[in-house]
């Protein structure tokens, strides 16, 4: 059992161990900054040995409390011999990876849907049950003749339509029953994707500027893992329930309709080299819709990936050398993403505001909202201050700060 002097002890022979290496090392530490990640790694590694071990025996009955107060003959002489705890488990460690995959694999199917894939084939199947087009018996037609056999064993479009409300805040309406709409998704999965792309942009800076360039300000750590902290702290509360069977089924169902779509006497109908050019041929002559293809696709596609990678823990990874290495597989992914989304207007990149506030109706920098009283409103019509109706948020001269 760690006493609360061990506790002070411990933390200040490590403080004299670093200052030491420090001292020794100095000149190599200067020339070659990644030696000081790999000390610093390694007695942190010490540290958290130490706890576990710590953690790992079992306190005494009352917790240590006899002894801080002084009853028994545990009692302890001075604080520093009273039970010092180290802690509870971080929170930020408890999010279940499967849950955060499953909806890496959800969003994949919403681009999907928005794109319009089930929607095609229900239409394929209207028209082949109406005789409207020229399909009889080939594997297309046949996929079709199934493709709603088992609807009653299946999640609906509704059931679909819920969970996208509930688990990634898209959609209109209240959402499912007993749930409310994860509105805070989109803003922070693209504050996180902003915050990669703009981690890689600086990188790429310093690298021109300077030959291995390794200073902090081109680029930082802290920012990324805040943003994609936030994101897993706010799926952490909606990835429950039938997500994990939900995504399962759906991307069965997208695979069949990708299978008659892809079906040869489909393709001839439409003269098509491939599932996608069905796709969009339907969308054009029977929906008169504007494509967009190609840029859901790959917000579908990237998007699944940098979820995929907010899964696993290296967000936690506190080397820098490593945490490059890692964040370096969703570098791309998440410039691309930022692209497809920027070409349908559905994001924005951001150079200044690196930190996304809790409160989203308050941006960064804004005082309190200024509220419009009649004496107010009879100063701004001398033009001394102007009130937007509605707002509460002052403007300058006719025009909001």
């Amino acid at each position: 059992m760690g006493t609360e002097k061990d506790y002070r002890d411990l933390f200040d022979r490590v403080a004299a161990l670093r200052e030491q290496v420090a001292d020794r090392l100095g000149d190599q530490l200067t020339s070659n900054p990644q030696l000081g990640d790999a000390i610093l790694k390694q007695i942190d590694g010490m540290l958290e040995q130490v706890d576990a071990a710590e953690r790992a025996q079992p306190p005494s009955p009352d917790g240590g409390l006899a002894g801080l107060v002084g009853v028994g003959s545990d009692a302890a002489p001075d604080l520093g011999q009273t039970r010092m705890p180290r802690g509870v488990e971080a929170y930020d460690e408890t999010v279940a990876s499967e849950r955060i995959i499953a909806v890496g694999d959800l969003y994949y199917l919403y681009q999907h849907e928005r794109i319009g894939v089930f929607r095609v084939v229900q239409k394929l199947q209207e028209l082949f049950q109406g005789g409207a087009i020229r399909l009889s018996d080939g594997p297309g037609a046949f996929g079709l003749y199934r493709f709603d056999r088992r609807d009653v064993l299946r999640y609906t479009k509704r059931d679909r339509i819920a969970a996208y409300r509930r688990i990634l805040g898209y959609g209109k309406g209240a959402g499912a029953a007993n749930s409310r709409p994860n509105v805070d998704f989109h803003r922070l999965f693209v504050h996180l994707n902003n915050q990669v792309a703009l981690f890689w942009r600086d990188k790429r800076i310093s690298d021109v500027i300077r030959a291995r360039a390794y200073d902090p300000s081109f680029g930082s750590i802290a920012i990324v893992r805040r943003a994609g902290l936030d994101l897993r702290n706010n799926l952490k509360f909606t990835s429950y329930g039938h997500l994990n069977v939900l995504r399962v089924e759906v991307m069965q169902l997208l695979e069949e309709a990708f299978r008659i779509l892809n079906a040869p006497d489909v393709k001839e109908l439409f003269g098509a080299a491939n599932a996608w050019d069905v796709v969009d041929e339907v969308l054009i002559r029977y929906f008169d819709e504007r494509l967009v293809t190609s840029p859901r696709q790959r917000m579908g596609v990237t998007g699944r990936q940098v979820l995929r990678w907010l899964a696993a823990p290296h967000i936690l990874e506190s080397t820098r050398s490593e945490f490059e290495a890692l964040l370096l597989e969703i570098a791309e992914p998440a410039e691309e993403w930022i692209t497809s989304a920027q070409s349908l207007r559905l994001a924005e990149r951001t150079e200044v505001e690196r930190v996304l506030p809790w409160d989203a109706h308050r941006p960064v920098g804004v005082a309190a909202p200024v509220k419009s009283g009649p004496r107010r409103q009879a100063f701004a019509k001398r033009g001394g201050l102007g009130v937007y109706k509605g707002s509460g948020v002052p403007a300058v001269n006719g025009a909001r700060r």
